[in-house]
């Protein structure tokens, strides 16, 4: 599961210095133990078919089961919602009815007539309708919905969007469409046969084995899985999709889209291929299964699913050539992302929830080890560096361990440790153990739990079966307790010893965290190299040296997880910069350099330089950072930055650019402005326009309203605001509609022209349909921090309406909308 970080995007998690080692769980969760298993699945045989205008599933199931350890003659199964029609046992090709008990709904409880030995299958018949827009089930903050089984727009009610079905199992949805043991540590084979409409395409795991017509207008695929994985992996769907077919080693990969994006399928997902032969390659074992399938479907309830050899996106991955060129690797990670869940989830998976770790923590170090193959180590750095502070922005995740035991519901477990605290770990223990044992420790855990299960123990049992190392130390502090190092850096230099000294200082409550790392010294153009342990709370360590070091650069790898208050200079800063090799150094010397480039000429200097840095991720965030609000740093780099407009190949490092010199509101740069509107980028149109507006208002309004037709995402925001400052009644319908049409990370960025429009203009209409929006905004991502914003969006509009003709309006609307906001769970 790759979940959408809408907290991210809005940027409301507040920045804290520093982080307690709260105790790991409330005590009011329980503890949630690995299921007990009383019955074995073996097999699912599934025959199903859709009623679209009921929003139902009628399926006819064929499970196969056997005891675990002990003799039953009972079986419980997990069927949400359902109605059950019949339960018989299977002999030969006849069926014996059975008793059951299904009087809660959820759970259904059949006596098997007899006593069943371990070991000894037995295969159950079931009739059912599954109904999933009638089941009473909560999603969580990462998956946004349990029934399990949607049906979009089945009476195809909204135009212009594709009627779909598809399936969402994690973490125990499967079960609303399918009796099943829906737990992670079960495995079954499985085939499903869907009868569909016959103008549909449909994807499942494992091979369509057979198309045959099903009557008028209808046909029934069956798919075949021959290896076992777990019940929340299976998936169907159904749809107008077009399929691009790629192979890799004689298998097949396909990519199945809306038609309209059809003819980007290969841009959008050509890495796949090279993704399995490097992941395959690194991992020592080939990727497992017979065909691996991407799809990308309508109002998905997270980011993208692993479903075994099919993996399910939400639309945001759909782009065309001109989107594409904005993409940065961040949207394409969940690519990698999935694919790794190929073997972390899908042939290994995770014991028990509490363990998600061995799954998600896994395939979220997947990104950044991918992009170090594809597009280099900064690459690598930059990602896992944003993953990192992602985390470290949000203090009430440091309360909570890796592996969790303890929690109210299951989904609760998937947040920023599981996924990006737990990344930072898995790439922290590589730079800790080597490529060379770290990779052989991940072959061995795949060989040994194939097809099976896997616990974070199991893990460690394998790392330290070929390091030939205690390992208890590591996952102990790590994957076993809450927190992470809060740690201050110090330096001193005795010159009459000639000596350098390092003080570090662990800062947390608690246990101090034992810390592997090495110290790099800088004298005369030379580095020396310390590896060090910290094992006390307060530590120094020396060096003796031939003269002061230029630079002392603690945690010189940049892999350790903590957060740090480094006492360097600017001056050691700005050596740092230009001499440590790594992204996390120059990245932390460009965000020092920021604060004080004001009244320090090092720092702009940094920042100058950092404008010619050879990864583009660097060059933006220097480009970001220059505040032209003062007239000395203004006068030192408007010229480098113009000069960097004019050659910036990255479109986004172009966008940034052009948005920082907007802040000069000099009316020299509208050429440039105008120059770059012609760009075939999104992001760059969209800088160019705003730029354009602090300069010539009048004319950006012109051109916005030119570029109506074309505006499709960053663009589509730069017309909104446009129109949000100078725009008429008559443009408040293209700025409502591209806000309804939006997906919920762009409406963030249209929260502001939407509410700044609504507020001007004196219209009733604008001003009940905008507080309308915001409210539902508030409401349904409050849960994100998006009340907040909203609330101060509302209050604005309140204030502009004040002394207006529609002032009571606008104060009874606003009013009633942010009780309901704040009167939301």
């Amino acid at each position: 599961m790759k979940y959408l970080p809408l907290l991210g995007l809005l940027g409301l998690v507040a920045s804290s210095a520093a982080y307690a080692q709260a105790p790991g769980a409330k005590p009011e969760s329980p503890y949630r133990a690995s299921a007990t298993k009383v019955n074995d699945l073996v097999h699912t045989k599934l025959d199903v078919r859709f009623d679209y205008k009921k929003r139902y599933l009628y399926g006819k199931e064929w499970v196969t089961l056997k005891p675990h350890a002990y003799p039953t003659d009972t079986l419980r199964l997990d069927a949400k919602g359902m109605d059950i029609k019949a339960v018989a046992m299977m002999n030969g090709g006849q069926q014996t009815p059975l008793k059951y008990d299904y009087a809660d709904g959820m759970n259904l409880r059949i006596n098997l007539g007899r006593m069943f030995k371990p070991g000894e299958e037995y295969t159950i018949y079931i009739d059912y309708v599954s109904k999933p827009d009638e089941l009473k089930v909560k999603g969580s903050a990462a998956i946004t919905d349990a029934k399990g089984l949607y049906f979009i727009n089945p009476d195809s009610a909204t135009a212009g969007k594709p009627v779909q079905i598809w399936t969402q199992g994690e973490t125990e949805g499967s079960s609303a469409w399918f009796p099943t043991i829906d737990r992670p540590n079960q495995k079954t084979t499985e085939e499903i046969s869907m009868t569909v409409p016959a103008k549909y395409v449909t994807l499942s795991n494992g091979k369509l084995v057979s198309s045959t017509p099903a009557g008028p207008g209808l046909r029934t695929d069956t798919w075949k899985m021959d290896l076992p994985h777990a019940p929340y992996l299976f998936m169907m769907a159904v749809g107008d999709f077009k399929k691009t077919t790629d192979t890799w080693r004689g298998k097949e990969v396909s990519y199945y889209l809306e038609p309209k994006y059809a003819p980007f399928a290969k841009q959008i997902f050509g890495n796949t291929t090279d993704m399995l032969e490097f992941y395959s390659n690194r991992l020592g074992v080939e990727y497992p299964w017979n065909k691996y399938a991407q799809i990308v479907a309508r109002d998905y309830v997270s980011g993208a699913m692993e479903n075994t050899t099919a993996t399910l996106h939400g639309e945001q991955v759909q782009m065309t050539d001109r989107e594409l060129l904005d993409r940065p690797y961040s949207s394409e990670s969940v690519i990698a992302h999935e694919l790794f869940h190929q073997w972390f989830g899908d042939y290994v998976t995770a014991e028990s929830w509490s363990n998600i770790t061995v799954n998600e923590s896994m395939a979220d170090f997947s990104e950044g080890l991918y992009a170090e193959h594809k597009y280099g180590k900064d690459a690598a750095d930059a990602h896992y560096y944003t993953y990192l502070r992602r985390y470290l922005m949000s203090p009430r995740d440091a309360a909570k361990t890796l592996v969790r035991f303890h929690y109210d519901q299951q989904e609760e477990v998937f947040d920023l440790v599981s996924y990006q605290k737990g990344g930072a770990i898995v790439d922290m223990l590589r730079t800790y153990l080597g490529d060379d044992v770290f990779f052989a420790g991940l072959q061995k855990y795949l060989q040994d739990n194939k097809f099976g299960n896997g616990e974070a123990h199991q893990m460690r049992l394998a790392f330290e079966a070929v390091s030939g190392q205690d390992l208890n130390w590591f996952y102990n502090q790590w994957y076993y307790s809450p927190g992470h190092p809060v740690v201050t850096i110090d330096y001193a230099w005795d010159a009459a010893k000639k000596v350098q000294s390092v003080t570090v200082k662990q800062t947390q409550p608690g246990t101090p965290f034992r810390l592997p790392f090495t110290i790099d010294y800088y004298v005369g153009g030379k580095i020396m190299h310390q590896p060090v342990t910290m094992t006390e709370a307060t530590q120094t360590f020396t060096m003796p040296l031939a003269a002061k070091p230029e630079l002392v650069n603690v945690d010189a790898s940049k892999k350790l997880l903590w957060n740090k208050t480094d006492n360097k200079s600017a001056a050691e800063l700005a050596y740092q910069y230009g001499h440590a090799p790594l992204y996390v150094d120059r990245r932390e010397a460009v965000a020092a350099a920021a604060k004080d480039q004001a009244t320090n000429a090092a720092s702009r200097a940094v920042l100058l330089a950092a404008l010619n840095d050879k990864f583009y991720a660097i060059r933006g965030a220097a480009a970001q950072a220059m505040k032209l609000d003062d007239k000395t740093v203004a006068k030192a780099v408007a010229p480098a930055l113009r000069k960097l407009a004019a050659t910036e190949k990255n479109t986004m490092v172009l966008a940034q650019t052009l948005t920082s010199l907007a802040q000069l509101k000099d009316k020299k740069d509208e050429k440039l402005f105008n120059q770059n509107l012609n760009s075939q980028s999104y992001s760059v149109q969209a800088a160019a326009l705003r730029g354009l507006a602090t300069v010539q208002p009048a004319q950006a309004l012109t051109r916005a309203k030119a570029l109506e037709k074309e505006s499709n995402g960053a663009l589509a925001q730069a017309v909104m605001q446009a129109y949000a400052q100078g725009g008429g009644v008559a443009e408040w319908a293209y700025v409502r509609d591209k806000f309804d049409a939006a997906r919920p990370q762009a409406q963030f960025g249209m929260m502001e022209p939407i509410g700044t429009m609504a507020g001007r203009l004196n219209d009733a209409t604008a001003i009940t349909e905008g507080v309308t929006r915001l409210k539902t905004m508030g409401v349904k991502y409050k849960m994100y921090g998006a009340d907040k914003p909203v609330i101060e969006q509302l209050k604005a509009i309140a204030d502009k309406q004040a002394k207006g003709p529609n002032a009571a309006l606008a104060k009874e609307q606003t009013d009633k909308a942010i009780a309901e906001i704040e009167a939301a769970k």
